[in-house]
């Protein structure tokens, strides 16, 4: 005898939008298109990233099977989110979103559209990131549940060196059991650095540590900034 479950089907989020709009929308959501798109894309960086660059990955034991995560990097290259989504397993493919510059991936309807069906991303605009938008963010990685690939460093490194982390990734993880997962990156700024087109191939390495919570913080800047603090202490252990 099975035991049957109802089902609630519900509309996607982005189905009343221009398909335009919705490639830059924090609600959008995957077809079967943007799908397929997306899996051939990440089969053919783990291919170029193991061949091109050498990929080395320690504490892949660290990866969770299932969202709701957060991975979070230094950042100093333009590679770092494809090699922080390598290891991932393949049934997360649509389910795991880079947050990714608006002003740089967003900033054209061609770009909008590689950004949004090829790398999966969902746009964070630098010059107006509000508690609205960063909210909308939480909602999602709880709700859905979602994963978020993210650089608290708010941009790329221009010298290779780690910058302070900024408060954002504490008001997505305050008071969630949503686990944070901290990460470092090594060669990626000599791979490629800010402002070349085409990647040298040099050795990349990717340490993942064990996950961080933060359930018992609370959600105000404070709790924000010692949320922070911890992670980006943690990140550059791993260094």
């Amino acid at each position: 005898m099975y035991l049957m479950q109802s089902w609630q089907m519900q509309p996607a989020r982005d189905l009343e939008m221009p398909l335009l709009e919705s490639f830059g929308s924090l609600h959008r959501e995957n077809g079967l298109v943007a799908t397929g798109l997306n899996l051939c894309w990440r089969a053919l960086m783990r291919a170029y990233l193991a061949v091109w660059h050498r990929l080395e990955v320690q504490g892949r034991e660290h990866v969770p099977r299932s969202p709701p995560f957060v991975l979070v990097a230094n950042h100093a290259s333009h590679l770092d989110a494809l090699v922080l989504g390598s290891p991932l397993k393949w049934d997360l493919h649509g389910r795991v979103f880079p947050i990714a510059a608006g002003d740089v991936f967003f900033a054209s309807p061609v770009r909008s559209a590689l950004a949004a069906l090829v790398l999966n991303a969902l746009p964070m605009w630098r010059k107006n990131c509000g508690r609205h938008a960063m909210q909308q963010l939480r909602q999602r990685l709880v709700d859905e549940p979602c994963g978020y690939i993210l650089f608290p460093e708010g941009g790329r490194s221009r010298d290779g060196s780690m910058r302070p982390f900024k408060t954002g990734l504490g008001m997505l993880v305050a008071g969630t059991s949503v686990p944070v997962i901290p990460c470092h990156l090594s060669g990626t700024f000599d791979a490629m650095q800010p402002g070349r087109m085409l990647p040298l191939p040099r050795k990349i390495r990717l340490r993942i540590g064990q996950a961080m919570t933060f359930l018992h913080n609370g959600n105000n800047r404070p709790e924000w900034e010692r949320i922070v603090a911890a992670v980006e202490e943690r990140v550059r252990q791993l260094a």
